[in-house]
């Protein structure tokens, strides 16, 4: 067993794709317990999408691919608000123009440019090929993303269940709303390494749904998070080396095995728990509309008034023959 776990770590490029993976994925998780909570699921797909045309334009001027995908993801975040506050369309909308028209932006960018490196594994990530300098990259902005969240995690919470409550203590909540946009678009930009475009979408709604499943408490829910989504990075870098396969598609697929098992078992949301709390409640309200078989019932009921008149009223015949009897003496 300790040799089939060793085995991928002696080559230097599998571990650092397992270091990458697991930063990616527990910063994911952390950032998507908010953007369950708030809403903002389709916010994440829109970023991850829309980032795809400054990792070329990045390639082409000769810029970390980083510094394109953080400026693409927060200009899509600024045109999906312009377009809400300046039109009567609504966000979901709003979203879907933004997203699909910067990311066909990136894909003709892409059949465009001459390149001697691949483009399309920023579609479909390349973890296999992180560099050390990328690593550092992943782990630095991984590491500040984490730390942000961790001592605002209160005011993020606050702007997820009452955002009215949080202006009126003094937050400024439109602030705070930039800043966890942000923290998405930073969050994209490491993910790239390690699952690419096409998947950062799940790993940003996955491991927040499944801790979702689990509890109702958000401390608990970030630490459920970052340990299921650290489970599933590990297996599915195993799995992929042993079974050779897409190492980022096999992090996604084994995320997509803990949320199933959340939502079948899960004690707060899960099918099995929720069949069993029904049928208990049916079968405590039919005991309850059940009444009791008390003592008097089992006993032989005394006559009432009715029936004590019956048996004093003497049978006609029988009265008759009486007096006759007296007649003859």
């Amino acid at each position: 067993m300790i040799e089939w776990l060793m085995e991928p770590l002696q080559y230097g490029f599998m571990t650092r794709a397992l270091l990458t993976t697991l930063i990616a994925s527990v910063t994911c998780a952390l950032l998507s317990c908010w953007l369950v909570q708030i809403g903002w699921s389709l916010m994440g797909d829109a970023v991850s999408h829309s980032v795809l045309p400054g990792v070329v334009i990045a390639y082409i001027l000769g810029w970390p691919f980083a510094v394109g995908a953080f400026i693409f993801g927060i200009g899509a975040v600024a045109l999906i608000g312009g377009i809400q506050s300046t039109t009567k369309i609504k966000s979901d909308a709003a979203i879907g123009v933004v997203f699909t028209s910067l990311f066909a932006l990136g894909v003709v960018l892409i059949s465009v440019t001459p390149s001697q490196t691949d483009l399309s594994h920023i579609l479909f990530g390349n973890v296999l090929g992180v560099s050390v300098d990328d690593l550092w990259q992943v782990f630095i902005i991984g590491l500040l993303t984490c730390v942000i969240l961790v001592v605002k995690r209160r005011d993020f919470t606050l702007l997820a269940f009452d955002p009215t409550h949080a202006h009126a203590i003094g937050i400024n909540v439109r602030l705070l709303r930039a800043l966890l946009l942000g923290l998405l678009a930073l969050t994209v930009v490491i993910t790239l390494q390690a699952v690419g475009i096409i998947l950062v979408v799940a790993m940003l709604i996955i491991p927040g749904a499944t801790a979702y499943l689990l509890t109702a408490s958000m401390g608990r829910m970030l630490v459920l998070a970052a340990v299921a989504t650290s489970i599933a990075a590990l297996a599915g870098v195993y799995v992929s080396y042993y079974a050779d396969v897409s190492t980022g598609g096999a992090v996604v697929l084994a995320q997509a095995v803990l949320f199933l098992a959340a939502y079948v078992f899960g004690p707060r949301g899960g099918v099995l728990p929720r069949l069993t709390r029904r049928r208990r409640a049916a079968r405590d309200r039919i005991a309850a509309a059940t009444p009791a078989p008390g003592p008097a019932d089992s006993a032989t009921p005394a006559p009432g008034p009715a029936e004590s008149a019956t048996l004093a009223v003497p049978n006609p015949d029988e009265r008759g023959r009486n007096e006759a009897v007296h007649t003859r003496g």
